[in-house]
């Protein structure tokens, strides 16, 4: 589970994670705004759960399903999963920079937070092949949040700070560039469509399916 977050043990088994729960509402009001109604909806690297319970919760017309490759971070899900509401559904154990762990039905929306900095490039390659699979009618959404490079705008010094921590750590990590990632997800049939300032110099990118 790749987590620069200080990740706190609870009794019954589940993960708290502070920044998940400093952002959950400034992304859960994107979210509302911008996703269907009703329909499904695949969280990938959905890390300790928080997020998964808390948008399931508020969105009850939407039929969530978080994933993450690591079982410590499924067991967490599943910890929060306990007690929360139907249309929060079992962990996946997807990896997007592996195809034969991705999920062969189809989503109307995809959402991934965190992942694209604190993983090797590949992984949002794989992400981006991925929406493009399951994505399964025109205007699906993909909604991306985290620290993003953009050439139009200065890089924050707290994420240049950010972007050297996570090279030291693993040279594959680092802060993308949005305008790689908006190119990327062209050539897998998606338009970026929105970009949405965050708290703490983060991002929301939204891409919908052609």
């Amino acid at each position: 589970m790749h987590s620069l977050d200080s990740l706190a043990a609870l009794p019954d088994g589940a993960l708290s994670s502070p920044a998940a729960q400093r952002n959950a509402n400034a992304i859960l009001g994107v979210l509302r705004a911008h996703l269907p109604a009703c329909g499904r909806v695949l969280e990938v690297a959905a890390g300790s759960g928080e997020h998964a319970l808390a948008f399931a919760s508020a969105l009850p017309g939407l039929d969530w399903t978080p994933s993450d490759p690591s079982p410590e971070a499924r067991a967490s899900i599943s910890a929060w999963r306990r007690g929360g509401p139907s249309n929060l559904r079992p962990p996946m154990a997807l990896d997007a920079d592996d195809p034969e762990t991705w999920p062969r039905d189809g989503f109307d929306a995809l959402y991934c937070a965190n992942m694209t900095h604190i993983s090797p490039w590949s992984a949002t390659e794989g992400l981006m092949d991925m929406a493009g699979r399951v994505l399964r009618r025109p205007g699906g959404l993909l909604a991306l949040y985290g620290p993003y490079r953009e050439a139009e705008v200065p890089l924050a010094e707290s994420n240049a700070a950010f972007d050297d921590s996570l090279k030291a750590r693993d040279p594959a990590w680092g802060l993308r560039d949005r305008e790689a990632v908006d190119a990327l997800a062209r050539s897998h049939g998606l338009a970026a469509t929105r970009r949405v300032q965050m708290p703490a110099n983060n991002l929301m990118l939204l891409f919908r399916s052609a």
